[in-house]
Order: C-alpha cells, then structure tokens, then sequence
C-alpha cells in the first residue's frame, strides 16, 4: 500500500478548475517530482493533499480518505508543507520558528535534540539562530523552512519550489541538505521543482504535468534519458 495516493483528483479556485483528474502514489520511504510549466498545477497539487483548495477525487494517507481535512488535520496526521515563498515567521527568531514547527510535540528533549540536528543539516543557520527570520537572506529563510517543517516529524514533506530565487550554489547547498535529511530522517517527499537536475537528486520517479493532467510519468533514469524531458527541463 502506497503512503499518500492521489486518485483521479480535481482542484479549482472558485469556477477556474486547474487540475483535471490527477492520480499517483507516494511509497514510504519514497519520494517523487512533480515537474511542469508554470501554470501546470504543481503547486495546486500540494495545495490540494494539504487541503488548502477545493478538491475532489480521493487523496489517501495511510489508507485512509483525507480529501478536504484542511491544514491543521493534514498536518496533526504527519504531512509537513513547505509551500512557494517560504511562510517563514518573519518576526521570530530562527530557534523560535524551529519550536513553531515542533508546536505539536510534548518530547522537550527530543525537540532539542532536532533543533541541534537542523542546525547540524543547515550550518548558515548556527550562526543565525538568535536573528530574526526576516533578517536573512533568501537562502537562509528557505533552509529554516525545510527545518520548521522537519520539526513537526512528519511521515512526508511537501517540498514546493525550494531552488525559487535562490543562487545556484545556495540552491545546491538546501538541496544537498534535502538529499541528507531523507536519508537520515528517512522522511517521504513529493518534491515541485522546475530545476529537474535539483529535483533528480532527491526523487526515485517523478510525473510531468501540463495544464493540469498527467503528461508522463517515470523513473529518474527513465525521465531523464527522454528527449523531450531533457530538453525541458534539463536544458539539454
């Protein structure tokens, strides 16, 4: 049985319907791309597992229905969204954003065991841990993002555009971060990304969408030795 499976699922802001029937299933211990244009409905799809816009089909966690249940149930069930943008807290400190991810847990010396761990996965923030969120760079402010998000212990993370604005060499640093939290934390991803190179060193398969359906789907290697795909997204 799949972690998180999407069937046959629709999504719309008010009359505009952007997604049109998209299915695929996230394993345990897996992680997935979701790959696309802008418009595509990446993003919207993210959107609809965290319960954010109106949704039907099926969305099932764990085998069970979870369409609809809104953010604060998906995310008491153990489902973390790193949404486009970042939604850090800017006023708070670094180490307080870390604790409003852990909002849910009673385990205090677990808790700071995981604050220790993110500062260990992220290095810039060691150094920035008493600044307030909006005083870093845009780097800075993603890789606390990835971090809150860890805190909460989530089975997956949603991981939407986290190369957006960022130099390639920082994109590469949260990335590699990325790359290393999934191994240790053995956390499941859904990973939007229009970096493909990024998003391949993250993901066992991904699923291209366009206008919002199903294009393809396939493996890393299967993705990535097609020629259309390379062109796309891989820039060769």
């Amino acid at each position: 049985m799949s972690l998180l499976e999407l069937e046959d699922v629709t999504a719309s802001y008010g009359h505009a319907q952007v997604l049109h029937g998209i299915s695929l299933s996230l394993p345990e211990n897996g992680a997935t791309g979701l790959l696309g244009a802008n418009g595509a409905g990446k993003t919207t799809t993210l959107r609809a597992i965290s319960g954010t816009v109106s949704t039907t089909g099926r969305i099932l966690f764990e085998g069970r229905d979870i369409t609809g249940l809104g953010p604060d149930r998906t995310a008491h069930l153990g489902i973390a969204h790193v949404p486009e943008g970042r939604g850090t807290i800017g006023q708070l400190s670094v180490r307080d954003n870390l604790l409003v991810g852990a909002y849910q847990r009673r385990d205090r010396k677990q808790i700071a065991t995981d604050i220790d761990y993110c500062l260990d996965l992220f290095p810039n923030l060691q150094d920035r841990v008493k600044s307030n969120a909006a005083a870093l760079s845009g780097g800075e402010q993603q890789m606390l993002a990835v971090a809150r998000a860890f805190m909460a212990k989530p089975r997956v993370i949603l991981l939407d555009e986290a190369s957006l604005g960022l130099a390639p060499s920082t994109a590469r640093r949260v990335y590699d971060a990325v790359v290393r939290l999934r191994r240790e934390a053995q956390v499941s991803m859904i990973v939007v990304e229009q970096n493909a190179n990024l998003a391949f060193s993250v993901v066992d398969d991904a699923t291209v969408l366009e206008t919002g359906r199903v294009a393809l789907s396939g493996s890393r290697d299967e993705l990535m030795g097609m020629d259309a795909v390379r062109r796309a997204y891989l820039g060769g």
